[in-house]
């Protein structure tokens, strides 16, 4: 009897994984969007012929990894993940986004080298691949905001260099045609006073206060990072708490 109990516990359990990684997979390509809701729980029950138990498991799994939130009375929305996360973010972007807001490559995808302007330390496991870098530039209206430079492991993101980013998002991009997701970040703020290429690129005088943002973004690849070193004018857009690369 024991026995049985502990194989039914198994069966259920493994069933959770496999509705929670269906939705989750949905939820990537695009089939749900933010602000849909997800089946209910009675509806998981009919379709993948589950307990009530496995799942609410299942839905449970999912907003601790940041892909929905439980309203009560209402269901399981999807949310935006990355406010989820703590990530950075010069606040007025996602106000305004479809309102004036641009980016421009300063450089697309392309193989490079690992730099010492990368703050955090890499890992021995990425020295040794090859390196991907990117630079973008974000505006509002015609006021540039933010610089963006970012390296990553290019062996991890077969055809990057070539590959349109996905409605413009890199994060977009890692989830639904990577099934790889941000986990989480470390983060460290500098005030500086912009160097020369700098300034000219966020169109003010030589040596002004700018707030430079180092982060190291951690994903669900293991030892898959992604560096990013950020030169921001926060003198109409200071930061929040939600960045989007």
């Amino acid at each position: 009897m024991w026995y049985f109990c502990e194989n039914l516990f198994h069966m259920e359990e493994k069933r959770y994984k496999q509705v929670q990684n269906f939705l989750k997979l949905q939820i990537q390509k695009g089939y749900y969007v933010i602000g849909d809701f997800l089946p209910s729980e009675n509806e998981l029950c009919a379709s993948f012929s589950i307990t009530r138990t496995t799942a609410r498991k299942a839905l449970e799994e999912l907003m601790k990894e940041g892909f929905i939130e439980r309203q009560q009375g209402k269901g399981s929305i999807v949310r935006e993940r990355r406010q989820s996360l703590g990530l950075l973010n010069v606040k007025g972007f996602s106000e305004a986004v479809g309102n004036d807001v641009s980016t421009v490559f300063l450089q697309h995808p392309q193989p490079s080298f690992w730099t010492p302007e990368i703050h955090f330390k890499i890992s021995e496991t990425e020295i040794i691949e090859s390196c991907i870098h990117f630079a973008r530039l974000r505006c509002v209206g015609e006021i540039p905001v933010m610089i963006e430079y970012n390296w990553l492991a290019g062996t991890n993101l077969e055809g990057i260099v070539s590959f349109p980013f996905i409605d413009g998002s890199f994060f977009k991009t890692l989830s639904q045609h990577y099934r790889i997701e941000i986990t989480g970040s470390e983060q460290e703020l500098r005030a500086e006073n912009a160097n020369k290429d700098i300034a000219v690129l966020l169109k003010m005088p030589h040596g002004s206060p700018i707030l430079h943002i180092s982060v190291k973004f951690h994903t669900s690849k293991k030892n898959f990072y992604i560096y990013s070193e950020l030169y921001c004018n926060t003198a109409n857009y200071p930061i929040g708490n939600s960045y989007h690369l």
